[in-house]
């Protein structure tokens, strides 16, 4: 039996802006916004080539048993690219405050790309929810 991921819940105070900032700024595709039971709204968006998904809830009741995140404190879902310097120059020219690409070096985090698989930037939503692009050697259907 496959086990895929392919929905991650962010949480957002104002699923508007968040649409706006993921769509126009950061690119990804709306697949849904619907108001799916009264007062329940869902945006699902899917990064460009994922086969995983966001969503952003609003007035959905957290599952029995689960826990509900507040807006901001979603931190380290990864998105992979095949040039990480292609990936930054798109972003800051979308408009989004992003970090320097960076690699762990014998210091710690210094500046540049680094080999494969090591060069990252960073990045936060108008919530305050961080993302790491990573820098993959091909493309996922190559790997």
């Amino acid at each position: 039996m496959n086990w895929t991921l392919e929905v991650v819940p962010v949480p957002v105070t104002d699923m508007d802006r968040a649409k706006a900032f993921y769509a126009e700024k950061v690119g990804f595709t709306i697949d849904l916004d619907d108001e799916v039971a009264p007062g329940v709204r869902i945006i699902q968006m899917t990064p460009p080539g994922s086969r995983c998904s966001i969503a952003m809830l609003q007035g959905m009741p957290a599952a029995p048993g689960t826990k509900t995140m507040e807006p901001g404190t979603l931190h380290g879902l990864q998105l992979c690219v095949v040039d990480i310097e292609a990936a930054h120059k798109d972003l800051t020219g979308r408009g989004v405050d992003v970090s320097p690409v960076r690699h762990v070096g014998a210091t710690g985090w210094e500046s540049g790309k680094g080999g494969t698989w090591n060069s990252f930037l960073t990045f936060n939503d108008p919530d305050g929810n961080g993302w790491v692009v990573q820098e993959a050697p091909s493309e996922l259907a190559e790997r």
